[in-house]
């Protein structure tokens, strides 16, 4: 409560320097401008206005080149102007009481880049700090970068250009990608260890359930900036181990003007996008923007439907900027997993093993956004929000168990239930797996006799529901003094989130039919039925209340040709875990409270001995607490199958990433820009998912550490018409203690009998999976004139090895165990172009996987239930000495999409 309390006195301070600190009543002052290219064209730029004496600020776009800023305060302004292609123009304003002060600017060409000169080095607004002067390779992506290259959303920008990025399309739906950076992970899928922390505007998006993150929330139409902050800067509160990701959005200053875009193309594929913002002369701005799309799938059964809205309403003055963002998903994924390598042979490229899994998300948001300038030398900041994430999940599994059992021919007592329930047409005799390839009767039998359903039905069907209300304010403030040679910039701050979430989820007994899909039973997992007499109930219903607070500072120091930087945040994390079905804690009861606490500190420096590059060195540390899943499904003697349920909740402790950082890189806005990093991050007490020998089940559990090294290059070059540039990332992600899990799918696995369970032992340097070695970027743009533009660009990676593979040994004998343990490495072509018909519209075209190439991004090794020809079989070998039955193993594989055209018309006004 105090820290509570303390953090709402904080907010009204804020809230009070906001309101006293406004100056009324001076006269000001205009400004207009005009931008244009060197051949005299206008430019369409973005530009940031800011006081030198009290660092309040505003952003804007020009429209048609020109741009008319009213009821700017008096003084000395620093103004900047961006875009793409363009060398940013960087000068001062002297705006004086009553006056209109006119200027004609004109963009030099260079080189493309995407990176932006000053960011903002906190979540919160008020801390800007130029990008040269920060010890680490920061990437950024304004809305004209996200708008040109035609990407689909904001995950599939970031694979496509930023370094060091790539994806896996785990559940196989475009808008539901694991995004993997220097081999940390940003996924929507609960289960996978997070190591990406992700902001918009200002607030943390990761889930408290999980610390997933839903990419189908986040509007692409309403991003002005995005900047992905390598590292485990403390800065960013928790999950930062690998980087953060910082999304800010637009405004009716920074977006005036509207426009409407509508897409077509492959799959049925269909969008709709709109925005229009503006203000007025009594410093009020509005934006409102959103989009529906829709498209069938390139797999079977896998449609997806994605509704956002955006809003923002806003006041500002010179030294006074007050914001009020809405937003509302309404959204509906369906995805194919992974599909066994010798399916996709038979079967076809887009086929699925189960089908199908959908995901529903709802989620309203608010979040009131302030910034202040209380003098010459002091900003003040702050935001409140609220956000609700609804979501219901619905999954077809596999019920692998029923593979070493007798599924065909229903007992004697099979039939009598059958009969007694009404049912005809079972067979009496001699069903087996070569007239029976899709079993039923005896899932049926057993269900109706509350029997062993669990072992008889070959397929589940799993629902879950989620409801998560998160709550949080964070302030801060910022004290600059000096000039431009020797500055600094001090901040201090607090957060406090809140979340209050509830987890349902049971499992129906359900049976495979020829096409992949599962017909569910009257019969659940909910202790109703058993296996070998024991009750089987894998159901789950958990209410939890994390809290974390943060206090934070930071400080940069420019002294010349160097800047230094310090930055400190401590985290303190209570997680309130009660399990409505077994409310008392213990073995079995999810009822458990954990408390989590570190300071993380972070120090820098940047050093440019000449004009045209500097060099950086930094080193930081970050923390993640487990959170409610994970400490849910964390017992090795109570071993849980997720996403189908949760068990026991023994304490597990935080991991901290280490990180240091180090490289060179070009400063200077010239024809060509380059850079070199390198980076080493070590995890200790890494969270991972370890499999149990019990069949699909396994826990969470602290594994010593992991180790993520290697550098990256990037260059870019503007020649004439031509623009070309890209980047190599190497990435060795490696296990660095030893270990021994469950190896069940492995060939390599210590049960001494070929098909049958057994573990395997991890060794340092062993190869995390899911993680490629090397990934490259290229691309190259062709603009003959103003109106056209064309680019070809380039995505590859290397092998990873599968889950499951830990040990980097698999091999296949083709009887028992198929695939090769991998993820194959792949290279794919993208094209895109745009054409400026007049000032209003523009058409658009691209086309990705050019070459149409069968790729895949994701492997894992699991049971398989089916022949090559796509049929069921159970017991496919005779037990072995000990009566178990061996069973067939495989990769499974992640294909990525064919080849994909779509295309569209934007017209803006």
């Amino acid at each position: 409560m105090a820290s509570v309390r303390l953090s709402s006195w904080l907010c009204g301070a804020i809230l009070s320097s906001l309101v006293l600190g406004t100056a009324f009543g001076q006269t000001n002052g205009e400004l207009k401008l005009t931008v244009k290219d060197p051949s005299g064209a206008a430019v369409d730029a973005s530009g940031k206005l800011e006081n030198i004496s009290s660092g309040a600020s505003r952003k804007f776009q020009t429209s048609n080149g020109a741009a008319d800023l009213t009821d700017i305060a008096p003084g000395r302004y620093r103004l900047e102007l961006t875009q793409s292609g363009f060398a940013t123009w960087d000068g001062a304003i002297d705006v004086t009481p009553g006056n209109t002060v006119t200027r004609n600017i004109t963009l030099s060409i260079v080189a493309s880049s995407t990176k932006l000169d000053v960011v903002e080095a906190t979540p919160l607004a008020g801390f800007d700090v130029p990008a040269s002067k920060i010890p680490a390779p920061v990437q950024s992506v304004t809305s004209q970068d996200l708008q040109q290259s035609g990407a689909l959303d904001l995950s599939d920008y970031l694979n496509k250009r930023l370094a060091g990025v790539n994806v896996n399309e785990s559940q196989e739906n475009p808008y539901q990608p694991d995004v993997n950076y220097r081999g940390y992970t940003a996924s929507p899928l609960l289960g996978t260890p997070e190591g990406i922390s992700v902001y918009f505007d200002s607030v943390r998006v990761n889930q408290p359930f999980g610390d997933v993150v839903s990419w189908d929330l986040i509007p692409k139409v309403a991003i002005d900036e995005t900047t992905l902050m390598p590292g485990s800067n403390p800065l960013f509160g928790l999950n930062t181990l690998g980087g953060a990701l910082a999304i800010e959005t637009k405004d009716g200053n920074s977006a005036p003007g509207g426009s409407v875009t509508v897409t077509g193309g492959s799959f049925g594929r269909r969008a709709l996008e709109f925005e229009y913002g503006g203000s007025n002369k009594h410093a009020f701005n509005w934006y409102v923007a959103g989009n529906t799309f829709y498209d069938d799938g390139w797999r079977p059964l896998s449609p997806s439907g994605v509704n956002q809205l955006f809003s923002h309403v806003g006041w500002q003055t010179s030294t006074t900027t007050i914001g009020l963002d809405v937003a509302y998903a309404y959204n509906d994924l369906k995805g194919v997993g992974p599909q066994d390598q010798r399916l996709l042979n038979s079967l076809g490229y887009s086929s699925g093993y189960t089908l199908t899994d959908e995901t529903f998300d709802r989620s309203p948001f608010l979040n009131l956004r302030l910034r202040h300038a209380a003098g010459t030398h002091l900003t003040l900041s702050g935001n409140a929000y609220f956000r609700n994430v609804n979501s219901y999940t619905f999954n077809s599994d596999f019920n692998s168990d029923a593979l070493e059992e007798s599924i065909y021919q229903p007992s004697a007592a099979d039939q009598a239930a059958l009969t007694a329930a009404g049912y005809t047409g079972f067979p009496t005799s001699g069903a087996n797996a070569s007239n029976t390839p899709f079993p039923s009767w005896r899932c049926i039998a057993q269900a109706l006799q509350l029997a062993e359903a669990a072992e008889k039905c070959d397929a589940f069907q799993t629902r879950s529901w989620t409801n998560q209300n998160n709550y949080g304010v964070a302030g801060q403030l910022t004290y600059s003094s000096g000039g431009a040679a020797n500055r600094n910039q001090f901040t201090a701050g607090f957060a406090v989130d809140h979340s209050d979430l509830s987890f349902i989820q049971n499992q129906q007994f359900a049976y495979l039919n020829p096409d992949r899909t599962t017909t569910g039973i009257s019969a659940w997992a909910d202790g109703s039925t058993n296996v070998d007499g024991t009750p089987f109930d894998t159901r789950v219903n958990l209410d939890g209340t994390p809290t974390t607070g943060s206090l934070f500072l930071a400080d940069t120091l420019t002294a010349g040709k160097f800047s230094f930087t310090g930055s400190g945040r401590y985290n303190h994390t209570t997680s309130n875990n009660v399990d409505l079905l077994v409310p008392i804690g213990g073995p079995g009861s999810l009822t458990a409270k954990n408390t989590f606490q570190r300071f993380n500190p972070a120090v820098g420096m940047t050093f440019a001995p000449v004009s045209a590059f500097n060099v950086y060195f930094g080193y930081t540390e970050s923390n993640r607490a487990p959170t409610s899943i994970e400490l849910g499904c964390a017992d090795p003697n109570n071993p849980c199958h997720l996403p189908n349920s949760l068990v026991s909740d023994p304490p597990l402790k935080q991991v901290v990433a280490h990180t240091l950082e180090a490289g060179i890189r070009s400063s200077a806005e010239k024809r060509l820009n380059w850079g070199f990093s390198w980076y080493r991050a070590l995890n200790t007490d890494d969270l991972l998912f370890v499999s149990s020998p019990q069949a699909n089940n396994g826990y969470f559990r602290n594994f010593g550490e992991t180790l993520r090294e290697g550098v990256t290059v990037d260059v870019s070059e503007r020649i004439g018409k031509f623009e070309i540039g890209g980047d190599y990332t190497y990435i060795e992600a490696t296990y660095q203690s030893s270990e021994t899990i469950d190896g069940a799918a492995n060939s390599t696995n210590d049960s001494g009998i070929p098909g049958i369970d057994g573990n395997i032992q991890i060794v340092p340097g062993d190869h995390i999976p899911d993680i490629p070695d090397h990934v490259l970027k290229a691309y190259a743009g062709w603009k003959p004139n103003k109106r056209f533009f064309i680019e070809l660009l380039l995505n590859a990676q290397t092998k990873s090895f599968a889950r499951g593979n830990e040990n980097n040994l698999d091999k296949p004998d083709n009887v028992y165990y198929f695939g090769n343990g991998v993820a194959p490495g792949f290279a794919t072509l993208g094209l895109a172009s745009h054409y400026q018909v007049n000032r209003h519209l523009q058409m658009f075209a691209q086309i990705d996987n050019l070459t149409d190439r069968h790729y895949f991004t994701a492997a894992q090794l699991a049971v398989t239930g089916f022949t090559t020809q796509g049929t069921l079989m159970a017991r496919p070998f005779p037990p072995d000495a000990n009566g178990d039955y061996p069973l067939v193993y495989s990769t499974f594989l992640s294909p990525g999409a064919p080849i994909t055209v779509s295309g569209g018309l934007k017209w803006t006004f």
